[in-house]
C-alpha cells in the first residue's frame, strides 16, 4: 500500500499535505498498527508458560499485550534532534506562571534548549520567581489593569480568580510593543519539546523546531495561531501528517499580533479563541511534527488547580464553553469527569492563502537537524515509546 492509499485525504488530494509542507523538515510516518488483534485467555499457569515458550516471549503477571514477532520498542533515552546550527525563535515567547516557582517546568524546558524567554507573574510573587529562575529567564510584572479590566464571560467578577488570560493579554501587548509581528505565549506546565518523525517521538536539543514553526505561518497571509501538538495525541503507530488545519491550540500558542481578537473567558480561553479566529474564515495550524509534552492537567499545584478544579472540578469550564459556542460544542462524561466536545468539522473549508510572491520549492529543509544518539547511563530510566 502506497502512502498515498493510506494518509488521510483531507482536501480531497492524494498526501494532500505535501504540497504545504515544502521547505519544511523530512516527515516520514508508516502505519505501524497492528493487522489483527486477538485476545488470548489462559486457564492455567502452565498454558502460559507454554504459550510464552511457543512465541519466544516472556509473559509475566505484568504483561498487557504483546506483538508476534516481537516488536523492537522505540527508546528515545538515549536520542535527541540537534540542529548543527541551531535556530533561535525570531519572536518573543512568554510563559504565564501563577504559584509555581518551584517547578518552572516550560521555563526550565526552554532553558535546557538555550532558548530565551520571559516569565509573566503577579506582583506579589516576583520575588520568589526571581530567586528561582534560570538566566535565559526575565521576569515581567503584570499589569494589575489587564485583571481589571479583563471579560470573564461570567457575572462573578473578583469573586473568583479570572485564569491566566490577563497574562495573556498583557504579553501580546508586550509583544506589540517591542515591535513584533508575532508571539509565543505558553502554560507553565509543559516538560518538553519533541519531533516526530520515523515512527518515533525524539526530544529536541535546541529552539530549531520553533523557528521552523514560525516560517511556516510567515508564508500565509490568513494564518492566525498555530503550535504544537499534545505529545500524547500524536500516536507514534498511526499514520498521521505533519500538520492539521483548522481545529483549536492548546497551551503553546504562536499568534499572530495583527489579529483583531484578545484573550477572555474565565476558562477555555485557548478553545474560544480558535473558534472566534475559525468563525472570521481564519485558519489555525496544530502540528503533529513537532510536540509538547504538557503535564496532565490537575496534577501539578500553582496555576489553576487550586483556585478553580480542585474546589469545583471541570464542569463549569465546561459548560463556559457551551455558552460561547452553542453552535459547535456540548458538554460529555468521559475518562470519569465533565468535558467539552467541539464540533470543527465545519471549518474545513478555511484554507490557508500564500502571501503575495512566496514560491515554495519542492523538498525538504531540516534546518541542520541530525539525529544524535547519546551514551545512556545505566542510572538513566529506560523509556520507551512501544505503545504511544
Amino acid at each position: 500500500m502506497t502512502s498515498a492509499e493510506i494518509q488521510p485525504n483531507l482536501f480531497g488530494d492524494p498526501i494532500w499535505w505535501e504540497e504545504y509542507w515544502r521547505g519544511m523538515p523530512e516527515f516520514v510516518q508508516n502505519d505501524l498498527t497492528p493487522f489483527h488483534t486477538v485476545e488470548v485467555d489462559f486457564r492455567r499457569r502452565d498454558d502460559i508458560e507454554a504459550f510464552s515458550k511457543l512465541v519466544g516471549q516472556t509473559i509475566t503477571p505484568k504483561t498487557r499485550s504483546l506483538w508476534y514477532p516481537e516488536a523492537e520498542i522505540g527508546r528515545f533515552v538515549d536520542k535527541s534532534y540537534d540542529s548543527d546550527t541551531p535556530y533561535l525563535p525570531r519572536f518573543p515567547i512568554y510563559i504565564v506562571s501563577k504559584g509555581r516557582w518551584k517547578t518552572r517546568l516550560t521555563s526550565t524546558a526552554l532553558h535546557r534548549l538555550g532558548v530565551p524567554h520571559f516569565i509573566v507573574v503577579e506582583e506579589q510573587e516576583l520575588a520568589d520567581y526571581r530567586a528561582a529562575v534560570d538566566s535565559t529567564a526575565t521576569l515581567l510584572v503584570l499589569d494589575r489593569a489587564y485583571q481589571r479590566d479583563y471579560d470573564p464571560c461570567d457575572d462573578l467578577g473578583d469573586s473568583k480568580g479570572k485564569g491566566p488570560g490577563p497574562a495573556r493579554n498583557f504579553a501580546w501587548e508586550h509583544s506589540i510593543s517591542t515591535g513584533h509581528a508575532w508571539h509565543w505565549v505558553m502554560d507553565d506546565n509543559i516538560d518538553g519539546f519533541f519531533r516526530l518523525h520515523r515512527n518515533l517521538k525524539t526530544p529536541v536539543g535546541d529552539g530549531t523546531i520553533f523557528r521552523c514553526m514560525e516560517d511556516f505561518v510567515e508564508r500565509y497571509d490568513n494564518v492566525s495561531m498555530a503550535g504544537p501538538n499534545y505529545f500524547m495525541f500524536a500516536s507514534r503507530k498511526s499514520v498521521m501528517p505533519p500538520l492539521v488545519f483548522n481545529t483549536r491550540i492548546y497551551s503553546c500558542n504562536l499568534i499572530r499580533n495583527s489579529a483583531p481578537y484578545r484573550w477572555r473567558g474565565r476558562y477555555n480561553e485557548d478553545t474560544d479563541l480558535s473558534l472566534r479566529m475559525l468563525k472570521d474564515g481564519l485558519v489555525t495550524v496544530q502540528f503533529n511534527a513537532f510536540l509538547q509534552f504538557k503535564v496532565t492537567t490537575q496534577t501539578l499545584g500553582g496555576g489553576n488547580t487550586a483556585e478553580f478544579y480542585a474546589k469545583e472540578g471541570t464542569r463549569p469550564k465546561s459548560e463556559m464553553q457551551v455558552k460561547l459556542h452553542p453552535d459547535v460544542s456540548r458538554v460529555v462524561w468521559r475518562f470519569g469527569r465533565w468535558h467539552h466536545y467541539v464540533d470543527y468539522s465545519g471549518f474545513k473549508r478555511n484554507r490557508p492563502r500564500l502571501r503575495p510572491g512566496v514560491v515554495l520549492e519542492p523538498g525538504f529543509n531540516n534546518y541542520g537537524m541530525r539525529l544524535h544518539v547519546n551514551q545512556r547511563k545505566e542510572s538513566d530510566d529506560v523509556q520507551e515509546q512501544q505503545g504511544v
